[in-house]
């Protein structure tokens, strides 16, 4: 499901969109992914809408880069919530996370992927001329369309002059499912359905595990024993 923009409407969102604030992030990872579907990434000219993510909680996570504690990479995903946590994958993909919970408790929401929203002929610049769904589903397409590097990791969220995140409608359905590319997690954590998105969008990586668990945006209120594996 593509929600619509009015011609015209992408450049205005840059400057008319409230930036979301430090105090949405700072609550439990999985409210937060939930939370940020449908919501616009904003670096400089470029507009993503968000699409898909998964959460890495606190506490106990074997799947999280915080599980084996505090090192000089991770050091921005345990806090404050409200920045960005950007790290090299296989030595290529810049992944972009953005940091939840208290400070200290070391959880993130990954953006898995997104839809172009403005700022389309970069995009597709960026990604080597492709179009269509191929640009932005996967978290290294995202860095590579939002031109993200490492210096970019602990920086704030919610300034508007820099990356930031900005409010949007939810989407009219979420889809829920397993976490991808985690075989080093526990059996427990690979099944976890800590992966979410929007769903009738064309803009979502393996739908095939995912499943609808909501409509008009809103779940059924789950408590955080039955959402975490025992």
């Amino acid at each position: 499901m593509r929600i619509p923009v009015a011609r015209g409407l992408e450049d205005s969102l840059h400057h008319t969109a409230r930036v979301l604030p430090q105090a949405f992030y700072a609550r439990d990872a999985l409210l937060v992914a939930e939370a940020l579907l449908g919501k616009l990434l904003c670096r400089g000219e470029v507009l993503l809408r968000i699409t898909e993510v998964e959460a890495y909680c606190h506490p106990d996570d074997t799947a999280s880069h915080c599980r084996m504690g505090l090192t000089p990479r991770n050091a921005p995903m345990w806090g404050p919530p409200g920045h960005a946590y950007v790290y090299l994958c296989y030595g290529m993909h810049q992944m972009l996370n953005l940091v939840t919970n208290a400070t200290g408790e070391g959880a993130a929401v990954l953006i898995r992927a997104c839809e172009p929203v403005a700022g389309h002929a970069l995009i597709e610049a960026r990604r080597g001329g492709l179009r269509g769904p191929a640009l932005l589903t996967g978290p290294g397409k995202v860095g590579a369309a939002l031109a993200l590097d490492a210096s970019l990791s602990g920086a704030p969220l919610f300034a508007r002059d820099g990356l930031c995140v900005l409010d949007a409608p939810a989407p009219g359905g979420i889809l829920r499912g397993p976490r991808v590319g985690i075989g080093y997690a526990s059996p427990a954590h690979q099944a976890v359905a800590w992966r979410f998105a929007v769903a009738g969008s064309a803009w979502v990586t393996q739908r095939k595990s995912l499943q609808l668990v909501a409509t008009n945006g809103v779940t059924r209120p789950r408590s955080r024993k039955r959402s975490r594996p025992s």
